[in-house]
Parts: structure tokens; C-alpha cells; sequence
């Protein structure tokens, strides 16, 4: 049987539709290039490889994007249709799992795989995914962990090192995130997920300086017009600014390759957003923005798929004013799956307090945010992501005269980050 560049059986394949497997999982672990493309040129030259389906099906099913979700479903068909062994089994009970909203299952189904095939790139690959999107530091940090040792001079061994990064990151290990993901780096620069774990490390330990020295000297590796990870690295490049209160330098982000290089895909959205909201909350005029970017959420939402991505839908129709738009969001709570559950006991009280907060009525949107902020483990990205639930949060005590809590919230934020401009800020006008 051929198998792929890590050792791995593929089924259904020929050596060209292996090179160009082994192209796609490069391009998804990069975050560069055309892994689609790739994967629909090794099912032309082989089109029982089942692999090659599934792995498409998971890139669409990943994006969070309700048109490709529903392909990923046509994918993940084919591709058992095409049979296989024990790895084609395993995606395809992980896939299902995740296309039925049951993101945890399918990543705990890709663990048990690894368990037995631990240098299955497109398993590990996955699996960070749905850990991440699924909010699960601790899986984040332990699926690398398990495997990692055992990549030593494979071929990709710098990419599961970059994923190893940002889990150390996210469980709070920022040392040894940093030291990670730098050697990552040294051994392949491309790898955008590796760079924007060390960027992650410096927006957690506050210090935007650095981070701002970071972003540009690796711009030429991160910033490229076939990069799809560029978004959101200018968006962390933004967030330094943020920190050091230059609102005018965020907004010139947000203007340029922000708003004016976005792909028509949820996750740029979900940065647009993101970064205009707490533009916003620091005071900048942001004009006609919000219209524009409200408008083009309408083509990717679907209430309930992933409920992080209804959130800041929601956002950019608040700020343009649209409340029935956002309430649109709000009124889906039915659905079976893990995925209607974050909407129900997450999704639900965070975009009612995003809503209140815009009325005004900050009471409830600190009632709301309060009940709902500890979404980590649930769902919901990045804690640099997560960030904009306590931004909010602590405005709104803040706007509303609650001293007391005003304080106390800006006190928790100085913990982290004791210099930070927008914290000190956040606890004086609290105080006065």
C-alpha cells in the first residue's frame, strides 16, 4: 500500500495523489497555498482515495462556514464510500461527530487514532482544530504532548511543534509556549500557527512592544497574498496597538489590510469584528464601518452551527444599529448537539449582554457577561480572543456606575497585564 510522508496507509492511492496529499497537509499546516486545490487534484488522479475526501471534508467542516459545512457532509460520503482501513474509519466517525454539532466526540474519537497512529498529520491537525474551537486548553496542550516525542525527524515535525505551542500557550505555560514555538520557527519560518502562538505569548503577557517588534520582522512570512492566516495576525498586530493606547494605529490596521484584504470567509469576519468592537469601546469614531461589515456577516451566518462566529455577527449588527438582525441570532435554542448547547447556555446571554450593553442598559449586559464569561472549556477560540467578553464587561460596570465591580474587574485585568494602559485606565475612571 502507498502511504503518506509520515508512514501513514492511504488507501485508494497513487504515488502523484500522495505527493499531492502530502501537499494539501503541508498547505493546512502552513496555512498557505491551496490545500484544496490540492486534495481536488489527487482525487482526479485517484478518485477512490478515501483519505483525500475526508481530509476535504474536514477542511470544510473546519471553516465553520455553513455553505461548506454542508459539503463536508457530501465529503465525508464519498469518502466512506470509498471504504478503507482502521484511518479511514476513525476521520470519518470524527467527522460525523463533528458535522452533528459534537465537537468533543470527534476529538476524543481522534485521540483514541493517535493513541495507535501518532504521526497522522491530518488526525493531529484536526484535532487541534476542534480543541481549539472547542475552547480545551487541556487538550490542546496533552494531544501534542502524547505524539511529540515521537515526531522526532519525521517530515512536519516542525508544524506539531507550532500546534504544541499554542497549546502550552493557551494552558497558560508561556515560557516554554515562547521557547517552542521559536524553535518551530527557526526550523521552518513559514509556519504562520507557530508565529502567531509566540504572538499570542506576548499579547497574554503584556508586552505589545514586543509584540509589535514580532509582527514586523516576520511580516514577509506571515503577511503574503496566498496566506490564510494573515488576518488574523494583522488583527493581533492591531491588538498591540490597542494595548498601547494608540486607537489611531488600530484603526489604520483595521482600514488597511484588515478591512480592505479580507476573504469572504467566517474566521476574517470574526476578526473584523473583534478588532471594530474594542476600537469602538476605546472611544474612536468608526463612522460608516459597522454598516459594511454588518452587511457582510449576512452571507455566512448560520444561527447555532458555531456560536463564537454568531457572537460577533452579532456584534457588527449592533453596531450598525441593527437589533432585529442581532435578535435574529438570539432566537435560535433548539437543535440537538453539543454545538445548540453552547448556543443555549453560552451563545444566548453573551450576545443579550453585547445587545444590552449597545442600549445602554448596563446593568443587564453586566447581569449577562457575568453569567456567561466563563465560556473557556466550552467553546469559543483563543483567551486572546475570549478577551472581548471581559472588555465589555468591565465598560459596561464601568459606564453604568458600578464602582465597586468596576474596580474589582480592573483589578483581575491589571493582574496580567499591571502596565496596560486600558486596565489602569479601566480602574481610574472606575475609582472616579
Amino acid at each position: 500500500m502507498i502511504n503518506d510522508i509520515q508512514g501513514n496507509p492511504l488507501a485508494g492511492a497513487t504515488s502523484a495523489a500522495a505527493d499531492l496529499f502530502d501537499t494539501a497537509l503541508e498547505n493546512f499546516s502552513l496555512y498557505y497555498g491551496d490545500p484544496v486545490g490540492a486534495l481536488n487534484g489527487a482525487i482526479a488522479a485517484a478518485p477512490s482515495f478515501g483519505m483525500a475526501h475526508l481530509a476535504k471534508g474536514w477542511l470544510y467542516a473546519l471553516s465553520t462556514e455553513p455553505a461548506a459545512t454542508a459539503a463536508a457532509g457530501g465529503f465525508l460520503r464519498t469518502g466512506v464510500a470509498c471504504g478503507g482501513g482502521d484511518r479511514e474509519s476513525a476521520h470519518a466517525t470524527a467527522l460525523g461527530h463533528v458535522l452533528a454539532g459534537n465537537w468533543h466526540a470527534g476529538g476524543v474519537v481522534l485521540e483514541r487514532w493517535q493513541a495507535q497512529a501518532p504521526r497522522d498529520l491530518m488526525a493531529m491537525l484536526a484535532g487541534h482544530m476542534i480543541d481549539f474551537m472547542s475552547a480545551d486548553a487541556r487538550s490542546l496542550r496533552d494531544r501534542v504532548a502524547r505524539v511529540l516525542p515521537l515526531w522526532d525527524g519525521v517530515p512536519g515535525q516542525p508544524w506539531v511543534m507550532g500546534m504544541g505551542a499554542f497549546g502550552l500557550e493557551e494552558a497558560g505555560d508561556y515560557v516554554r509556549a515562547e521557547a517552542m514555538g521559536r524553535a518551530a520557527l527557526a526550523a521552518d519560518p513559514r509556519d504562520s500557527w507557530a508565529h502567531h502562538a509566540v504572538a499570542h505569548v506576548l499579547e497574554m503577557t503584556g508586552r505589545p512592544e514586543d509584540g509589535l517588534g514580532w509582527m514586523a520582522a516576520r511580516e514577509a512570512h506571515w503577511a503574503g497574498a496566498d496566506n490564510f492566516l494573515k488576518i488574523h495576525n494583522w488583527w493581533h498586530r492591531a491588538l498591540c496597538h490597542l494595548e498601547l493606547d494608540d486607537i489611531p494605529g488600530a484603526l489604520a490596521l483595521y482600514d488597511g489590510p484588515v478591512r480592505s484584504g479580507r476573504v469572504p470567509v467566517a474566521m476574517a469576519l470574526l476578526d473584523a469584528s473583534a478588532l471594530l468592537w474594542r476600537i469602538d469601546l476605546a472611544g474612536a469614531d468608526v463612522g460608516t464601518r459597522w454598516d459594511e461589515l454588518s452587511v457582510a456577516w449576512e452571507a455566512h451566518e448560520a444561527p447555532g452551527l458555531y456560536a463564537f462566529n454568531d457572537l460577533h455577527a452579532a456584534m457588527a449588527h449592533l453596531g450598525a444599529g441593527r437589533f432585529d438582525r442581532s435578535e435574529r441570532l438570539i432566537s435560535v435554542a433548539a437543535g440537538q448537539g453539543e454545538a445548540a448547547e453552547w448556543m443555549r447556555r453560552f451563545g444566548l446571554p453573551l450576545i443579550e449582554g453585547f445587545s444590552a450593553f449597545r442600549r445602554g442598559d448596563h446593568a443587564v449586559a453586566v447581569d449577562r457577561l457575568m453569567s456567561a464569561r466563563h465560556i473557556a472549556g466550552a467553546f469559543g477560540g483563543s483567551h486572546a480572543q475570549r478577551d472581548v467578553i471581559d472588555w465589555t464587561l468591565t465598560e459596561a460596570a464601568v459606564r453604568g456606575g458600578m464602582s465597586g465591580m468596576g474596580q474589582a474587574l480592573a483589578r483581575e485585568r491589571l493582574a496580567l497585564r499591571p502596565h496596560s494602559p486600558v486596565n489602569l485606565g479601566f480602574l481610574q475612571r472606575a475609582a472616579g
